[in-house]
């Protein structure tokens, strides 16, 4: 474990009883902040270290590890510090990096939590806050000015930004909080937060603040629910009625919502509509959608419930959509509140989901495409020209498939840090220990490297620079490659490269390549795959973090002839539970292709495992020590651990055999000798 992501959270608080365990969106202040921890693709593990058995569970439900907080460390004058320390102690594992977490945060974005670990990884800080930048004027009581001069003052926007400390997250080298005691120390460095998400839950008005922000600020994710409830109007309709001359009702309604329910219904998922009113106009929509409908109503709440238990409904797992405070009622029955964006204020506080579209303006049809997308959807067969063929693809002289040797290749990325002396000498690793391949990563810097993201400053071994700066200073160009080419041939391996750009994939042409790579995160660039497609060289396409839909998507455009794909699962480093190895011959059986892995987990054994299941190719990350500055190094084999993969591998292929059962030679003096035969 390199990244322990660890939330305080007591029973007590002084503000707001039971805080913690607060709803907001739905969802406790604890679970949220698990939540985000768990996605935050830089964090190993979540730990809650806690007093109360309600957080606790809650914790636990939302995917953390609890750790017990004893009495004395649970006051209110007990620091942060203190559990985050205790909590090391509990489990007794040392990771590199320990994440403070705070419950009072309810917004937090899994990618800003990333990206300050990733300073501190980098060696650019010891220790990160998260902060808002400001350009406020403070003052004492005493009618002082504190950061401006009230005579002088200059203008807001000409100010320099300072950062106001938000509270929801603190990143530190273990090592340096245990030497200090304190999350402060050596050099410090702070993760910039937008505004949205710098509200602390220390008072009720910051709870009621929080929940009112939660429908907008939250990122639309599915709605996994087995029923769906609507009010009719102002959802299925903006709330407005035409009365021609004979007192005749019409509605507005939107067509889309008619193909959202049929997705529903299609898809399992119960569907009734509810209204206080009794109108044809809202029967009749009903009978066009094909659904239930339940008319007159004057408590909803009461007839929702005795709906759910006839129809045998968890609650939880049921949507309400209202858009008026006689939907207060049913919104509170069930545990996915959803209103309208014209709802009524106090509608739009008590829902766990606020909708873009209005009613009559595609809400309900939004809904159900959200519901829709939490359910299994049933894969699609593969196309009859990707069926099973199996036959070997030719990496330069070297056939790669089933029933050949497996072709293990090295991959340096980007571990050779710029330095070509260093980059030789992991070819040399690779081919001692007998690969028959390296491979590195091309990217055009001033193209990959996101705007937002090229004047940051980074602390390198060549000292301060731009983010865009480090990158070009760690890109080979063509005299490093040339050199490049010539060592791996003296010593006997094919090289080539990930391009991440299409000026890439013609750069690598220029050095003729015998074979290019798709990298996992190229999936769906099918710019990439088109320039890819057109040079004709065989193709190694990896699959990790893909659905099967995109890699059938990205197999249109490369074609089967000449393709090889490798199983992925893109978790750094890959727990066992994640490596999903049987994917191996669910891809071969779907696209007639030789099927390799690429791994990135600790040690060697899945690898190994993947190799008797049938996987024609093994990449894995190489360098010479694995505590070298750089962010892939971790995840990386050292010498030794590369030369006994290969060497497994080897002993693997033998063992494997052909199938054919018969008595080998070794067997023959024993059979003499033991076996009896009787009629």
């Amino acid at each position: 474990m390199r990244v322990l992501a660890v939330v305080p959270a007591r029973g007590g608080s002084a503000g707001v009883p039971l805080k913690n365990l607060a709803p907001v969106g739905g969802v406790p202040l604890v679970a949220r902040a698990v939540r985000a921890c768990l996605r935050a693709e830089l964090v190993d593990e979540v730990v809650v270290s806690t007093d109360h058995a309600g957080i606790a569970e809650a914790a636990a439900q939302a995917g953390a590890r609890v750790v017990d907080r004893p009495a004395e460390l649970s006051g209110a004058t007990a620091s942060s510090e203190s559990a985050v320390l205790h909590a090391l102690d509990a489990l007794g594992e040392e990771p590199e990096i320990v994440v403070l977490v705070q419950c009072t945060s309810a917004f937090i974005d899994p990618e800003d939590l990333s990206a300050a670990v990733r300073k501190v990884l980098d060696g650019e800080a010891d220790a990160v806050f998260s902060g808002m930048p400001t350009h406020e004027f403070l003052w004492t009581t005493a009618g002082a000015g504190i950061n401006h001069d009230p005579a002088r003052r200059p203008r807001r926007q000409d100010l320099e930004a300072q950062f106001r400390e938000t509270g929801a997250f603190y990143v530190m080298r273990t090592a340096g909080l245990r030497e200090s005691g304190h999350r402060f120390f050596g050099e410090i460095s702070v993760q910039r937060v937008p505004s949205r998400h710098a509200v602390e839950v220390d008072t009720p008005e910051d709870l009621e603040i929080v929940r009112a922000l939660a429908p907008f600020v939250d990122a639309p994710e599915p709605i996994d629910v087995d029923a769906v409830i609507t009010d009719f109007d102002g959802v299925h309709t903006d709330d407005r009625a035409y009365v021609d001359s004979e007192g005749r009702e019409m509605v507005l309604v939107s067509r889309s919502d008619g193909m959202g329910v049929s997705l529903l219904l299609r898809s399992g998922v119960k569907v009734l509509v509810m209204s206080t009113e009794h109108n044809p106009v809202v029967a009749a929509r009903a009978r066009k959608l094909g659904v239930p409908v339940l008319q007159g109503l004057a408590e909803k709440r009461t007839v929702l419930r005795d709906w759910l238990t006839i129809e045998g409904l968890d609650p939880a797992r049921v949507a309400y959509v209202g858009n008026d405070v006689n939907d207060l009622g049913p919104m509170a029955e069930v545990g996915w509140p959803v209103a309208v964006p014209d709802a009524h204020p106090r509608v739009r506080a008590a829902a766990r989901v606020v909708l873009s579209r209005a009613g009559g303006d595609g809400a309900v049809r939004e809904l159900c495409d959200r519901v829709v997308a939490a359910r299994p959807v049933p894969e699609e067969p593969a196309p009859e020209a990707a069926r099973p063929r199996f036959g070997p693809v030719r990496i330069g002289d070297v056939p790669v498939g089933d029933g050949e040797p497996v072709y293990v290749i090295g991959e340096i990325g980007i571990n050779h840090n710029g330095d070509l002396d260093l980059a030789r000498r992991l070819i040399d690793v690779a081919a001692d220990a007998g690969c028959q391949a390296v491979k590195f990563q091309k990217r055009t810097p001033s193209i990959c490297v996101p705007v937002e993201q090229r004047d940051q400053i980074r602390q390198t071994p060549w000292g301060e620079m731009t983010y865009l700066e480090y990158k070009e200073r760690t890109e080979f160009g063509h005299d490093e490659y040339r050199q490049i080419a010539k060592y791996c041939d003296e010593r006997g391996l094919h090289w080539f490269a990930s391009p991440w750009d299409v000026p890439s994939v013609e750069f690598l042409e220029e050095m003729d390549v015998p074979v290019h790579k798709v990298a996992s995160a190229s999936v769906s660039d099918h710019e990439l795959l088109r320039a890819l497609a057109a040079t004709g060289k065989p193709i190694i396409l990896s699959t990790g973090m893909s659905t099967l839909s995109e890699i059938d998507a990205a197999v249109r455009i490369l074609g089967t002839d000449n393709l090889i794909m490798m199983h992925a699962t893109s978790t750094y480093p890959l727990p066992p539970e994640e490596a999903n190895l049987r994917t191996i011959t669910t891809l071969k059986d779907r696209y007639g292709v030789p099927v390799g892995y690429s791994g990135h987990e600790r040690g060697l054994q899945i690898s190994l495992a993947a190799v008797t299941l049938g996987a024609v190719c093994v990449e894995r990350h190489i360098t010479l020590d694995r505590t070298m500055w750089g962010s892939d190094h971790a995840a990386s084999l050292e010498p030794a651990g590369l030369e006994h993969l290969v060497r497994d591998i080897r002993i693997i292929e033998q063992a494997l055999g052909d199938g054919v059962k018969r008595v080998f030679p070794g067997e023959e003096a024993p059979k003499a000798r033991l076996r009896r035969v009787t009629v």
